[in-house]
């Protein structure tokens, strides 16, 4: 809209078509924030239908300021601490212009102390992923602008990569890690690929339509993380009083409940559809939790815990 108000600010009667191709979007977009000016900024905008172009029937002397408050400001400051794990990535620059624009659309009177607050909020990331900055924008808009790929992907423990044909459906940043979502063609299968392990992108030259029945929330509803399966598993882990203080404080699925036992220590209950991820989360605990069930988790933490110990023999 501030593009839009210097165009008619320059005087040359720009219309919805012209807009539209100067700004990249479709002449319905401009047409609604046409009547956002007008309506609710109430700026004295017309349509001239000699010139075939908008102007303002009075002298505008600047866009209207955006009202904020201070919550609202300091809010805004805790989502840019908040986006700086994107620096240097290709998400950094369009962050940084939004919070310039932001940022100079605020008016004089916000009064905040940002030094305070850049001195008590920070974000830190332990372990950050690698991706190639190269291959995550290709997905990115691929994914945007339904384009079909060939990926070379090299799963763990493969020495080479292959080649996949896909249809990105969505890219989604998981507990700090980024998941392509993707219909796979050859297993014509929603399968999750890590963008780290992807070598290569092409495209296709074809386009897709997503699958309507594609749904990221009902996908992994039933899952500890990113992979959900076809099992149906009630897991009851016990954690010592040590570490159960550290379970009561988070909450780490959807389905879980929380049952309260002697001696200060807490058992966890879950509903899910696999188990490999929440057979590692339980190795993390460090012989501080114990699984109660299913009886195949409880087999797979021994055996990890065996190779544990062959490996690191006293």
């Amino acid at each position: 809209m501030l593009r839009i108000h210097q165009a008619l600010q320059g005087g040359a009667y720009p219309n919805a078509a012209t807009l539209a191709r100067a700004l990249e979007v479709s002449t319905k977009s401009i047409h609604r924030d046409l009547e956002f000016m007008r309506d609710r900024l109430g700026l004295p905008l017309e349509y001239d239908a000699s010139r075939f172009g908008y102007f303002y029937t009075q002298e505008v002397g600047a866009f209207p300021t955006l009202q904020i408050s201070e919550g609202e400001l300091f809010a805004l400051l805790v989502a840019e601490k908040a986006a700086r794990q994107y620096r240097g990535t290709n998400f950094e620059k369009p962050l940084l212009s939004a919070f310039k624009k932001m940022a100079a659309a605020l008016p004089d009177t916000i009064s905040l102390n940002l030094s305070a607050w850049e001195e008590t909020i920070s974000f830190r990331t332990s372990a950050e992923p690698v991706v190639a900055l190269e291959v995550f924008d290709a997905l990115a808009q691929a994914t945007a602008r339904r384009q079909q790929l060939i990926l070379r992907y090299r799963k763990p423990g493969q020495s080479a990569a292959e080649s996949r044909v896909v249809d990105p459906y969505h890219l989604a940043n998981i507990n700090g890690e980024w998941f392509l979502f993707a219909y796979e063609h050859l297993r014509q299968d929603l399968r999750t690929f890590v963008p780290a392990r992807i070598r290569e992108v092409r495209p296709t030259g074809k386009t897709f339509v997503r699958s309507r029945q594609f749904s990221l929330e009902q996908r992994l509803r039933d899952s500890f993380g990113v992979h959900s399966g076809q099992g149906h598993y009630e897991v009851v882990i016990r954690f010592s009083a040590l570490v159960a203080d550290y379970v009561r404080e988070k909450r780490w699925h959807p389905s879980q409940r929380l049952r309260e036992l002697a001696q200060g220590q807490v058992e966890l209950r879950l509903q899910l559809s696999s188990l490999e991820e929440v057979r590692r989360w339980v190795l993390g605990w460090g012989g501080q939790a114990a699984v109660l069930q299913p009886t195949e988790l409880v087999a797979a933490v021994r055996a990890a815990a065996r190779r544990l110990a062959a490996a690191h023999p006293a």
